[in-house]
């Protein structure tokens, strides 16, 4: 299964986020509450996929994209946006993200998605 680093600035999410990933029997190697650690994370621990929320602080999940490409080009990316970002999810498929998801989500739609950008890869 894969190896997923969840990145959002609220606790609660990324605990949504890792109780269902979990379920479907992958591995959430680390959590990051902004861009900069998702960058951090990213580098020490390489992992397969990575969910990123798009506003956070410190630095964007925008930028944390920009920054994760330019370590891996081939890393699954998922982002999440609440609703009425829709310009931000645009902005972040153009700085490489590989699908996105919208909250508030489904468990479903959030399994789907992951297995969607995994397939997909950081294409």
């Amino acid at each position: 299964m894969a190896r997923i680093l969840v990145a959002d600035d609220a606790s609660f999410m990324r605990q949504m986020i890792r109780e269902i990933i979990e379920a479907e029997g992958h591995e959430v190697v680390a959590e990051a509450s902004d861009g900069v650690e998702a960058v951090a994370c990213f580098k020490e621990h390489h992992p397969d996929l990575v969910t990123m929320d798009i506003v956070m602080p410190r630095c964007s999940g925008i930028d944390a994209v920009k920054g994760i490409r330019e370590l891996d080009t081939t890393v699954a990316v998922v982002m999440c946006s609440a609703l009425g970002q829709e310009s931000l999810v645009t902005e972040a498929m153009e700085a490489g993200a590989t699908d996105f998801i919208v909250k508030p989500f489904k468990p479903d739609t959030v399994v789907e998605t992951l297995a969607r950008a995994l397939e997909k890869g950081g294409q």
